[in-house]
């Protein structure tokens, strides 16, 4: 598998992490939108939302679990914000399952 997530979460990639566990690795993005733009990425390769089983149900609670440690870690007490791309529509570049937490600034209620 040629997965770019998936040799960051080995260490064959460099990467900021900023959070890991058993289950979520989270590392700054390489090119942020925002003052703080972490990618929270689950260990279990799964290339999209459209490929979430019901057997990943406690993987994704884990994956919210270690944004809220993330959001402690970082002092976001202001607030942030939670993306995520399925699709080539949606923009989705990397087929691994993957969470944009972007804060560090006022964003307001508009998506796009």
């Amino acid at each position: 598998m040629d997965c770019i997530f998936c040799e960051i979460i080995k260490g064959n990639i460099p990467s900021t992490k900023v959070y890991e566990d058993e289950f979520v690795t989270a590392f700054n993005d390489l090119n942020p939108q925002m003052p703080v733009h972490v990618l929270i990425v689950p260990k279990k390769h799964i290339a999209s939302a459209y490929d979430i089983e019901e057997s990943d149900a406690e993987l994704i609670g884990r994956v919210f679990l270690a944004a809220k440690a993330i959001a402690a870690k970082l002092g976001l007490e202001n607030g942030f914000r939670i993306i995520n791309n399925c699709g080539e529509d949606a923009g989705q570049t990397v087929k691994h399952l993957h969470f944009h937490m972007l804060a560090g600034k006022t964003m307001g209620e508009k998506i796009i």
